[in-house]
């Protein structure tokens, strides 16, 4: 095994350190969306529009987030790989860290499956509850569009 130098040694200590607080930030962004994918179930199911809208729109902003920071990710990777030998107490760590994100990734998919199903429920009930609304004016024309008889001539007196 050949010898490697200080500033090899120091640049793959720095990669996976780098490499560590990406998966934790990941971790955390993930936690954060489990969070609120479990918080929009409860609207959905109190049938809080405003609510639901906020989770949603909040959703929106994590999951950019989470996108953004596996663009970093993925390469980061490629270089521990490459750079970084295995079987160091950091490794464990991440090997964790990963499993963990995995596990999370598990769960927000489940969630995500759950609220989609409310949400395909609630609207089918409001769309059944539109279908059945009557209406009382459906069969009734229009005062304004009675057939009343209009006088042909006007007798004035004087």
């Amino acid at each position: 095994m050949a010898e490697i130098t200080q500033e090899e040694l120091n640049e793959r200590v720095a990669i996976l350190h780098k490499f560590r607080d990406l998966l934790e930030q990941q971790r955390s962004k993930f936690q954060e969306y489990l969070c609120v994918l479990e918080k929009q179930e409860a609207s959905i199911t109190s049938e809080s529009t405003e609510k639901l809208i906020a989770h949603t729109e909040l959703e929106q902003q994590i999951v950019k987030n989470i996108a953004n920071l596996q663009k970093v990710i993925v390469p980061m990777k490629q270089m521990y790989n490459t750079k970084v030998i295995a079987n160091t107490k950091e490794d464990s760590a991440i090997n964790n860290i990963q499993s963990e994100l995995n596990d999370l990734q598990q769960k927000v998919i489940k969630q995500n499956e759950i609220n989609r199903n409310l949400l395909r429920v609630h609207i089918q009930n409001i769309q059944t509850k539109i279908n059945n609304f009557k209406n009382p004016y459906k069969n009734a024309r229009s005062v304004y569009a009675q057939k009343q008889t209009v006088p042909q001539f006007i007798q004035v007196e004087a």
